[in-house]
């Protein structure tokens, strides 16, 4: 797959469905709960529509994931070797609430591993991807830059998610870092923030899904950054019957 010159026609795609999202960013929404107890409304169905579309067309053939789509049973996944992993809005629940802070995540999954990432914010219309030879970017403005996590800061700058202060094992484990300077943001920015540089330290402990790590994950080891699991291994992916992430922890340099 040759990522480098897909890489444009997803940066066209996903700002044309930035755009949708953003029309509806403010407006009144009918909101449904899935199974998982997660909002679902008409933006997420429009984003993973378009999507699913323009992958379609880019790369016929491969099999395309997506949070909004009916999982097929692993017994057919299990023989994907390569596809895509889609997460048409990340942190709905942050749209709705009017953060700011959600993206649009896109993987390419080989052999359980994320092999490329992208992300687009569309409130500050920023794309982070990587490329063929394991490097991150950042296009905002017509500028493009590369990624690399910065050294551990005095004290850490640890981000969490908005709804994770409340997680009781989360808390136990910062204890053990002492003093630490705690943000919060919403969706897999805070794997691209971190590979800016802008944060030390992401650790997760409460529900999350294949889709919602895999681009970020490929963006932050491209920066430098690394991804790990309570094992101390790198992340797998569709692996087994659910989709449901393990708890990890992503943290930039040593």
């Amino acid at each position: 797959m040759m990522f480098n010159a897909l890489t444009p026609h997803l940066i066209t795609l996903t700002t044309q469905v930035g755009e949708m999202i953003m029309s509806y960013y403010k407006t009144s929404l009918a909101i449904e709960t899935k199974s998982d107890q997660t909002p679902l409304t008409v933006v997420d169905k429009k984003a993973h529509q378009q999507l699913v579309d323009g992958l379609s067309q880019i790369t016929s053939n491969i099999p395309i994931l997506s949070e909004e789509s009916e999982l097929p049973d692993f017994s057919v996944r299990s023989n994907w070797d390569e596809y895509w992993l889609i997460d048409p809005l990340d942190g709905t629940r942050d749209f709705i609430e009017q953060t700011g802070e959600f993206c649009i995540c896109i993987a390419y999954i080989k052999e359980n591993r994320p092999i490329y990432g992208f992300i687009y914010a569309p409130l500050s219309k920023t794309h982070y991807f990587t490329n063929e030879t394991s490097q991150a970017f950042k296009l905002n403005n017509n500028t493009t830059t590369l990624l690399q996590v910065s050294p551990k800061k005095e004290p850490l700058k640890v981000v969490i998610g908005h709804h994770s202060s409340h997680n009781s094992k989360l808390n136990d484990h910062l204890k053990e870092f002492g003093e630490c300077d705690i943000s919060h943001l919403g969706s897999a920015l805070k794997f691209c923030k971190i590979a800016e540089g802008e944060y030390d330290y992401y650790p997760r402990f409460g529900p999350c899904s294949e889709w919602d790590t895999a681009a970020g994950v490929c963006i932050l080891e491209a920066a430098g950054g690394q991804v790990i699991g309570e094992d101390s291994q790198s992340l797998r992916y569709n692996t087994q019957d659910n989709l449901n992430s393990p708890v990890f922890f992503a943290s930039g340099k040593a």
